[in-house]
């Protein structure tokens, strides 16, 4: 069966085949230079471009004559046979079956133009913890830019069901075993992977808080360095907490204020002595970031339940510093610091106003239109989150100062305009 190709107003060819297929039409349709090429078939995709071909299955090929590395890739993955002549119009045919032997008989195939100041732009960016809720935001953003994203997963089917192919064709999902071959070549690696802390604190469940990531990090760190510096990537964006500075209700913080010596300021310390065993020629942006707000998950997900049933109020004295940031403000700095050579060190991720506790309550049965009267003891979540109740009972004013310094834009810099936002 011949292919058949649709084109669609974002510059994609998107391509159906039985039997055998070509690229000659497409390739001719395309009129670009540069292209993006994508098969995919059982979940599994290997993406092409003039510089690189991956094939997301333990094989990496780098390319500098993309002809030459795809007939090469084919003759290793047991293609029967192909032709292809000087000319890009000219025909290649390649065997399904037998390039693909473990795949159904369906796939489906997409290549994308790319101009030369498109190419310029566009980025692999590999993602731990995409499928947690600030995780989920970035790769959403970073697809929605047209940039290619690699999710480093330990759950494909929970990714797959995160980001359909249909819906996301340049997301790239990844299991543990072969996260090497995604970093292999990305631009940056975004590291945002670790276990919620926002439950009771056993020490099975304090151990694993720490191990989570710390194991992540240090496995990333050690893929990266692993590389030559021709397919390293250059950047690494690593969170971490403003947990690391501790507690106060008094104090304010900065990013050159030292650490605390509560449980928690030892596990950003230990979390960030692995991410600055990167490679010195890769930038390194430390994120400590604070508590994020978003309807759909994070602290506000778990407030604004209580606050519809008349139960919202203060958690313990109320005099607790909270140090916020939208989830969209976060998102932005994330993409910020992936491409601003600048964004390097210890940033702190939190708003510019951060409130107290009470005031957030406040604030946020004002908007739900709720009254805000009925405080939560101390003794009753100790009660119920043990060790982990010190999240909510105890905090830390935290300024984002490099932020500032930088420039960020951010769009909520006061509370009540997030939770408007948010809710409305």
């Amino acid at each position: 069966m011949k292919l058949k190709y649709i084109h669609d107003r974002q510059k994609f060819l998107k391509l159906k085949f039985i039997k055998d297929y070509e690229l000659r039409r497409a390739l001719r349709y395309c009129g670009e230079r540069h292209w993006w090429l994508q098969i995919i078939h059982d979940g599994d995709t290997a993406s092409i471009d003039e510089k690189r071909l991956t094939f997301f299955d333990g094989h990496c090929f780098v390319l500098g004559n993309y002809r030459n590395s795809l007939e090469e890739a084919m003759e290793l993955r047991g293609a029967a046979a192909f032709a292809w002549s000087n000319s890009v119009s000219s025909s290649l045919h390649i065997s399904p079956s037998q390039a693909f032997p473990a795949c159904g008989s369906s796939r489906i195939v997409r290549i994308r133009c790319l101009s030369d100041s498109q190419k310029a732009d566009q980025m692999i960016v590999s993602v731990t913890g995409a499928t947690g809720f600030i995780g989920k935001r970035l790769v959403q953003r970073l697809h929605a830019d047209n940039h290619q994203v690699r999710v480093l997963t330990r759950s494909r089917s929970k990714a797959l069901s995160i980001f359909p192919a249909k819906d996301f064709p340049r997301v790239v999902i990844t299991e543990e075993a072969k996260w090497k071959d995604s970093i292999l070549g990305s631009t940056a690696v975004v590291n945002l992977a670790g276990m919620p802390i926002s439950t009771r604190w056993s020490p099975e469940i304090k151990k694993e808080i720490k191990e989570s990531r710390i194991r992540v990090t240090s496995k990333v760190v050690d893929l990266i360095n692993d590389l030559q510096n021709e397919v390293r990537p250059s950047v690494l964006i690593s969170a971490t907490a403003v947990g690391y500075y501790g507690t106060s209700e008094t104090q304010v913080f900065d990013e050159q204020s030292p650490s605390g010596n509560d449980y928690l300021a030892e596990v950003c310390r230990e979390w960030e002595a692995n991410a600055l065993k990167v490679n010195k020629n890769v930038r390194l942006a430390l994120i400590r970031i604070g508590v994020v707000l978003g309807k759909d998950g994070g602290a506000l997900a778990k407030m604004i339940p209580l606050f519809m049933m008349f139960a919202g109020g203060p958690l313990g004295s109320g005099r607790q510093w909270f140090s916020w940031i939208h989830v969209d403000d976060l998102v932005n700095l994330l993409y910020e610091a992936l491409s601003n050579p600048s964004y390097k060190g210890v940033i702190n991720a939190t708003a510019p106003n951060p409130v107290t506790l009470a005031e957030m309550c406040e604030q946020l049965g004002s908007v739900l239109g709720r009254p805000s009267w009925l405080p939560v003891p101390e003794i009753a979540l100790k009660a119920v989150l043990g060790e982990g109740a010190a999240v909510v009972l105890e905090g830390q004013k935290v300024l984002p100062t490099r932020a500032m310094e930088l420039g960020f834009p951010f769009k909520y810099r006061h509370v009540r305009d997030a939770l408007k936002a948010i809710m409305s």
